[in-house]
């Protein structure tokens, strides 16, 4: 009977444990009861710092959508575990890594960003026209390829979009670089060789990751650089730069003609998305704006319906942002399966 107590006892607590244990890192409402945009506990928290800070609207809305993705990759993370699918940390330490990218990549790490990066493409005009993209190199490449006469006003905007993708992307080499510094001064403390050994393997693997992310960038500069003498090909498959950065890795990837026709398709599909969440995020900056000049009128009643469209506009703008970035996460997997990571930002 005392044998029997003892072994009810420890099951009764290892449930429990489990439970709170759970309950603490998974939530469904807050202490004041409240629902929660995550169920991630340090994703909210995340959230509400984020809410705090002047952030603007398209900026917010890319965030919501990196935190999502976040919280899928966390909660498969936590089914592989439980399966003992992880047995050296490897996903788990992607995982802290993909997360201290989202807090460096919106200024929430602690640390002074010295790398601006504004995903409103609005306030471009906001910046010199002759140092637009923050690089040299790239500005005097487009420079050049405005005042040569090639483009049209519709193929340089879609010029511009190009260089501020790569912008955008030597932006994520830097962070993605500046934690595997500080991950790599972490490991220089650790005592245990056990412990030594498996982050060992874990920066090995970071390491990888940032020379395949410099393999990129020489790539896409190159062809920036093509682009910029030689114009845009009239049968260009593909005009949004994500969209042509996945296609070009699939044409160097190891797939049929029937795969790459498939991929094709798929792509055309995604670039319609990626479309159509651009137009979202224009459309959220300028609500956002309307909504600002109704406040300093005061009426109430015109604030209100203001308030409502813009909320309603932002939760659209989330979502689509998150089905897109979600799709762009499967796709790069697919071309990529022979044991490349996908994307991280």
């Amino acid at each position: 009977m005392k044998l029997f107590c003892l072994v009810f006892s420890l099951y009764f607590t290892c449930v429990t444990a489990g439970k709170y244990s759970r309950e603490l890192n998974e939530q469904t409402s807050s202490s004041d009861g409240q629902s929660v945009e995550f169920r991630v506990a340090k994703l909210n928290q995340v959230w509400e710092k984020a809410k705090r800070m002047v952030l603007s609207p398209v900026r917010q809305s890319e965030l919501h959508s990196d935190l999502k993705i976040q919280e899928k990759d966390e909660l498969q993370w936590k089914k592989l575990k439980v399966e003992g699918l992880d047995e050296n940390g490897e996903k788990e330490a992607q995982l802290r890594r993909n997360f201290n990218v989202i807090l460096a990549k919106y200024g929430m790490d602690g640390k002074r960003d010295t790398r601006p990066l504004e995903s409103n493409h609005l306030k471009d005009h906001d910046t010199k026209e002759s140092d637009i993209f923050e690089d040299p190199r790239l500005d005097k490449l487009w420079n050049k390829a405005k005042s040569s006469g090639k483009f049209s006003d519709e193929e340089l905007m879609s010029l511009k979009r190009e260089f501020q993708h790569h912008k955008d992307k030597t932006h994520e080499y830097n962070i993605l670089m500046d934690t595997v510094s500080r991950a790599e001064e972490v490991h220089k403390n650790v005592i245990s060789p056990l412990e030594g050994d498996a982050k060992e393997h874990v920066l090995h693997q970071k390491h990888k990751d940032l020379k395949l992310k410099m393999r990129d960038l020489n790539q896409g500069f190159e062809r920036l650089r093509k682009l910029s003498h030689e114009g845009f090909a009239e049968d260009s498959e593909f005009q949004e730069p994500r969209v042509i950065d996945l296609w070009e890795a699939a044409k160097r990837a190891n797939l049929t003609e029937d795969e790459l026709d498939s991929l094709k398709e798929e792509l055309h599909h995604f670039e319609t998305k990626v479309e159509k969440h651009s137009h979202y995020k224009e459309q959220l900056e300028l609500s956002h704006q309307k909504l600002q000049h109704v406040e300093a009128l005061g009426d109430k009643e015109h604030i209100k319906r203001n308030q409502e469209k813009y909320n309603s506009l932002a939760e659209k703008t989330r979502e689509m942002g998150y089905k897109m970035k979600k799709h762009l996460q499967d796709l790069s997997n697919k071309i990529s399966r022979d044991g490349l990571e996908h994307n991280e930002l």
